[in-house]
């Protein structure tokens, strides 16, 4: 595969990215923000600043692109175990960010959505997130998801939780339940699983992220640290996707005659 990473000002693609195959949904662990900070002798708070610069970025070329889903893993519920600092200037950035970016979101025909447990969050963040929320609701490109006090683990078990109310009132038998009931009882009812999943930050695990959604997920990843992720990572990782064959349990043959 060629690699051509001085992508044009005016925001080509790669000469080696098929525009027909762009992935629908792509998810992102943003690994790599304290120790990006630590590395420059800064404090780690200057690296969530920094990472924040590096949302924006991927979200203008993730629409750009036609990508119709970006989750963005922003904050886990076992966050909630760092230094009370570090938390508390977390939440105050992240909503600070997303007040400040939902003017060019709606310009830009972006729709933000947050999945998580919200309930964990300061009243003011969520309250102020939410109004966010409400102001682009009407956009109809890219939904910028933000996965924030959330984990796989609370997700599933609020699924199972659900499932079994729904048991427990007639309205569904234990032998009924398919795969759509629990799709449909997850955080991300409604929208596609993810066709690729990106990890900055050089770690090889999925730290309790979408761990349902990603049973068939291309899984890229990359030693750069968040901060530094920009246009040409995200390009380089789709290359990398649309050079993989997608099998989902068939056989290599079998993926060729369905083409």
């Amino acid at each position: 595969m060629t690699k051509n990473t001085d992508i044009a000002a005016s925001g080509d693609l790669r000469d080696d990215i098929d525009e027909t195959r762009i992935p629908v949904h792509i998810a992102v662990i943003m690994d790599g923000n304290g120790r990006w900070a630590q590395s420059r002798g800064l404090d780690r708070t200057a690296g969530h600043v920094e990472g924040v610069v590096a949302v924006r970025r991927v979200t203008e070329v993730a629409s750009r692109l036609g990508i119709k889903y970006l989750t963005l893993y922003t904050f886990s519920t076992e966050n909630w175990n760092r230094p009370k600092e570090e938390v508390d200037a977390l939440m105050h950035l992240i909503v600070t960010a997303i007040e400040r970016e939902t003017p060019d979101l709606i310009r830009n025909n972006v729709r933000m959505k947050v999945i998580g447990d919200t309930s964990r969050m300061p009243s003011y963040a969520f309250e102020r997130l939410g109004k966010c929320i409400e102001d682009t609701s009407a956009c109809t490109g890219l939904t910028l998801v933000l996965a924030i006090s959330y984990s796989s683990r609370w997700e599933i078990k609020e699924a199972v939780r659900k499932i079994a109310h729904k048991v427990a009132a007639g309205e569904i038998t234990p032998e009924a339940i398919t795969d759509n009931d629990v799709a449909l009882s997850l955080a991300t009812a409604g929208m596609p699983d993810p066709d690729l999943l990106i990890r900055t930050g050089g770690d090889f695990r999925v730290s309790n992220f979408m761990l349902y959604q990603i049973a068939y997920t291309e899984i890229y990843l990359t030693p750069t640290y968040w901060p530094d992720f920009g246009d040409a990572d995200l390009q380089e990782a789709i290359a990398a996707f649309q050079g993989r064959q997608r099998r989902f349990g068939l056989t290599g043959e079998q993926v060729e005659e369905g083409r």
